[in-house]
């Protein structure tokens, strides 16, 4: 018999970064030596702290069981501290908190969760693609909030049509940004909140890079703004910042009600997050201050440097992230981003991700992961200075 797709899936692209992967793992098989800036997954391994207090938790007999719930009670109270320590926010750790597969699986499902169909979601465009497909998967329909170089890579609300906030129930944010790697200030987010409040809008900010700040100034949480627990919910992840991608970890925070209506959903199609790698994240973000963090980060520092130097001096424009472990760089003039990284991938097997699959306005952008060595970054450049533009 053959397979019908249901609408819903045929209204989605292709997922870019199996697409990308697809193109890599071709060109692999066809013998070319393959430098990949696409899908971001950090090439260092998981901190040795962590790997002990895993190797100690799958041991108990009690993490063998189904972790049905919010989450365990010390990983809670473990975030709950983070907040505390990290932001000076009092969160409660048995309605505030929210253990997740992955900081991904919770953003997606969150539109299961309080957007109806026809009813508009505000999505960033560029933004991680996941925001549009999450709403699209619940019924609902997205707008897109232009994100320019002009204006910091922030949405501006007061350009947000009136008919549309007026049919919106949601709001994604991400911030530090993936793919820009610009960041939010405090200011921006009492904006948010109060745009939020005027509207009847639900504020999902995924904060998933927070730690990943390669400027001196740690970014902050939207519940340190006054009012911001009644409208908002702040998503997590220890992926990048612990190198724990394959671990599926993280963590949501803030409006209880919000909070409660995610964890309906998960408690219908998932059974939580396996209590072994709980408890590895709890030794991940008691350390948050530890100096293997500080060294993580220099090293994204000193790649994004050598990238961004040696783009520029090929015809890009690149600046170095104040956040996330990506460079965001604009195409040289007369070209579009799958071009770009078709011929990049093609000519010098070079893997970057065209801007255009983060939204219409990450066209004549290409974001290349900081996941490669210094060493190969320059092999990179070289290559790609081979080419003729």
């Amino acid at each position: 018999m053959a397979l019908v797709r249901s609408e819903r899936l045929q209204a989605l692209p292709p997922y870019l970064f199996a697409e990308i992967d697809r193109k890599r793992r071709a060109a692999r098989a066809a013998g070319h030596d393959v430098i990949d800036f696409g899908v971001g997954d950090p090439d260092q391994p998981t901190h040795d702290f962590i790997i002990e207090r895993m190797v100690q938790a799958v041991r108990k007999p009690e993490n063998h069981v189904y972790p049905l719930g919010g989450g365990a009670a010390e990983f809670r109270r473990q975030v709950a501290a983070f907040f505390r320590r990290r932001y000076g926010v009092e969160v409660d750790p048995q309605r505030e908190v929210l253990a997740l597969i992955g900081s991904k699986e919770g953003i997606g499902h969150l539109p299961l969760a309080v957007v109806n169909p026809g009813q508009t979601v505000l999505v960033p465009s560029p933004g991680y693609p996941v925001y549009r497909v999450g709403t699209v998967f619940a019924g609902g329909e997205p707008y897109l909030m232009e994100l320019t170089e002009g204006n910091g890579w922030l949405p501006d609300f007061e350009r947000i049509p009136a008919d549309v906030a007026r049919n919106a129930v949601l709001m994604f944010l991400n911030y530090p940004n993936n793919p820009t790697g610009a960041t939010a200030t405090r200011e921006f987010y009492e904006r948010a909140v109060a745009f939020a409040m005027r509207r009847s809008v639900w504020i999902a900010q995924d904060a998933a890079y927070n730690e990943l700040y390669l400027d001196t100034e740690r970014p902050p949480s939207i519940l340190e703004v006054p009012g911001a627990r009644d409208v908002a919910i702040e998503f997590h992840s220890a992926s990048k910042t612990f190198n724990m991608t394959g671990w599926r970890v993280g963590f949501a925070v803030g409006n209880a009600e919000l909070i409660a209506a995610l964890a309906s959903v998960k408690a219908n199609l998932d059974s939580g997050v396996f209590g072994a790698v709980q408890e590895a994240a709890c030794a991940a973000y008691a350390g948050s201050e530890r100096p293997e963090l500080e060294r993580m980060r220099e090293l994204y520092r000193q790649r994004a440097e050598v990238l961004c130097d040696g783009l520029r001096r090929l015809g890009f424009g690149a600046t170095p992230p104040r956040a996330t472990f990506y460079v965001w760089a604009a195409v040289p003039a007369g070209y579009d981003s799958m071009t770009v990284c078709n011929r990049l991938l093609d000519e010098a097997h070079v893997v970057g991700v065209p801007g255009i699959g983060f939204g219409p306005t990450g066209e004549g952008y290409v974001r290349f992961a900081l996941n490669v060595p210094v060493e190969r970054i320059r092999v990179a450049l070289e290559r790609i200075g081979a080419m003729k533009w």
